[in-house]
């Protein structure tokens, strides 16, 4: 059976076309597009827009593989933008990266901490329900709203031919709130948060959703996350997932639901759960080494240039490298402390030079992953039977890679797919219309 997934990321929208047989043949990739204007703490996208190209898209791909039986829909969790009752957009969509949940609620409070507080679950600026907590009490809910969703949802919805979403429970997760046991927003949580539930979809692990105006099945949307880990490592659920690009994460799946300090449970498409622990800065940091590189050749010699290949020759170069400083890549917090930022420590005469603050720095990138991996580990959980890796910051950095085998332990092998989550789309709408036929 052949699939179309489609990923609608926060700067690129990508499709793949694949084949239960012979995996991925085709993948294409465009921008998003830029953020609309605002406040500075703000992170808005146009979903009109988004919806023009993704369709756009996707029409082109079936022209080229009319025999596609199934489209399946991921994108960027988290955030949420508001339909009226014709599934028509009202607001812009609020991203993700939006930042109003971290403005101040009270003196040390903000209003993510606020809304944690009142309903006992554990919340971050960027989470949907925190970004409508936010807009109900500043009157930023536009009074023709019928509905929320994530920007997947959305996509899948209008795919299907259908005027109101409904939720998979990996998205619906993302937005705060669902109670782990029914798999449904938690009414008593809403109740303490003063949050109507008159505006939240419905959530449902029923995957068809409907055809719609190009006669092709349309399934519900899943979290990226979840379809990033399918898309990767497919039926072996017993391999841990490192992505490393803008930000970073590692996933392990788990049959059982688990609680683990430092990592989130979320659940998995069909059933079990993905343990998901994520660094904000993540790649982020050795783009930051790269420009404080690439500033100081611009102040000695007055010519900017991309320090990247310089760094890759300095740590071929340098061959094993011991006694590196400490790195703390915490640059941009953490969800649990935003206001965290990093550190270099042990810095001496003998390890001050540029590749021993580079090797320190990957270094960083991946104990701050493997410190949240380890609470898995300590709990019981099993060691990973091999290390998938993906993203950008590992497919183009091998010393990186090599770092992340020597903290976790653990062979890595590139996934063999570079988009991840669009593939995973695709397995999961394959999979399910092959039980619907």
């Amino acid at each position: 059976m052949k699939a179309l997934g489609l990923d609608i990321g926060t700067t690129s929208i990508s499709a793949v076309l694949y084949s239960q047989e012979t995996g991925v043949q085709q993948a294409v990739t465009l921008d998003t597009g830029g953020f609309l204007p605002g406040e500075s703490w703000e992170r808005l996208q146009d979903p009109g827009a988004i919806r023009e190209k993704a369709e756009a898209l996707v029409r082109e791909l079936l022209e080229q593989a009319p025999d596609v039986q199934a489209i399946g829909v991921t994108g960027q969790m988290h955030g949420i933008l508001y339909l009226d009752r014709q599934g028509r957009p009202v607001s812009p969509l609020f991203t993700w990266q939006d930042g109003r949940g971290d403005l101040p609620f009270a003196p040390g409070v903000s209003w993510a901490d606020r809304l944690s507080a009142l309903t006992g679950y554990p919340l971050s600026t960027g989470y949907g329900l925190v970004t409508h907590f936010y807009n109900l009490r500043h009157g930023l809910v536009p009074e023709t709203a019928a509905r929320l969703c994530t920007i997947g949802d959305y996509i899948a919805m209008s795919l299907a031919g259908q005027s109101l979403p409904r939720m998979e429970p990996t998205n619906a997760a993302s937005l705060g709130l669902l109670d782990p046991d029914s798999l449904a927003f938690d009414p008593a949580a809403l109740e303490r948060g003063e949050i109507p539930g008159t505006l939240l979809p419905p959530v449902s692990r029923e995957a068809f959703l409907g055809i719609g105006a190009l006669g092709k099945p349309v399934f519900q949307a899943i979290g990226d996350n979840q379809a990033a880990f399918l898309g990767a490592a497919g039926s072996r659920r017993d391999h841990l997932l490192v992505n490393v690009g803008t930000g970073s994460q590692i996933c392990v799946y788990s049959p059982v639901y688990l609680t683990v300090p430092g990592l989130e449970t979320r659940p998995f498409p069909d059933g079990g759960w993905l343990l998901v622990g994520a660094s904000l800065c993540g790649g982020r940091s050795y783009a930051l080494l790269e420009g404080f590189f690439r500033q100081t050749v611009e102040m000695v010699t007055g010519s900017s240039q991309s320090a990247y290949a310089a760094m890759d020759r300095a740590l071929t170069r340098a061959g094993v490298l011991e006694n590196c400083p400490v790195a703390q890549t915490t640059f941009q917090g953490t969800r649990q402390n935003p206001r965290l930022r990093g550190s270099f420590s042990g810095i001496g005469p003998d390890n001050f030079t540029p590749v021993h603050m580079i090797r320190s720095v990957m270094e960083g990138m991946a104990r701050e992953l493997y410190e949240m991996y380890r609470g898995y580990l300590d709990i019981g959980g099993q060691p990973p039977k091999a290390m998938i890796g993906s993203g950008n910051g590992l497919r183009k950095n091998a010393h990186l890679c090599r770092v992340f085998e020597t903290v976790f332990g653990c062979p890595l092998t590139l996934s063999p797919c570079r988009e991840e989550a669009a593939c995973g789309a695709a397995i999961y709408a394959a999979c399910h219309e092959a039980a619907r036929s």
